[in-house]
């Protein structure tokens, strides 16, 4: 087996929660909501370009349906990251949404981190490459 990128992640989350997930990740990280199949249960999936890399389930509703466990903090997932760009528009963004996060910059990788977390409590790792000098 080769492992060849990442494919999705998935949050289960009561349905108000899921609704908060849902738009820090499109409203906040940049996702854009799309196609989602109908399982025969609420969700959305979120789009980075043209792959949905974030599933979110409505736990209220995934339990009876599958029998799943429905979002019991974030269990043993730490973070989730990204490769991004624009990083002084999205540190400025991350300010006026009054949003916590820490940065690091790692100028022998020409790299910079921005770490926040979501609604959930899991982490957010945000990569902009090449922004150092």
């Amino acid at each position: 087996m080769a492992i060849e990128g990442l494919n999705h992640f998935n949050i289960i989350a009561p349905a108000a929660l899921m609704a908060e997930v849902r738009d820090f990740y499109v409203d906040v990280i940049g996702l854009q909501e799309g196609y989602r199949p109908d399982f025969g249960f609420p969700g959305h999936w979120l789009y980075a370009g043209e792959s949905a890399v974030l599933h979110l389930m409505d736990g209220d509703a995934i339990g009876s349906v599958s029998g799943a466990a429905g979002g019991s903090g974030t269990g043993h997932l730490d973070h989730i990251a990204f490769t991004a760009s624009e990083l002084d528009a999205t540190e400025a963004r991350l300010t006026d949404l009054g949003l916590e996060f820490r940065k690091s910059e790692f100028p022998d990788f020409q790299l910079a981190q921005l770490f926040l977390r979501d609604p959930v409590g899991l982490g957010v790792e945000l990569n902009f490459l090449s922004v150092m000098r």
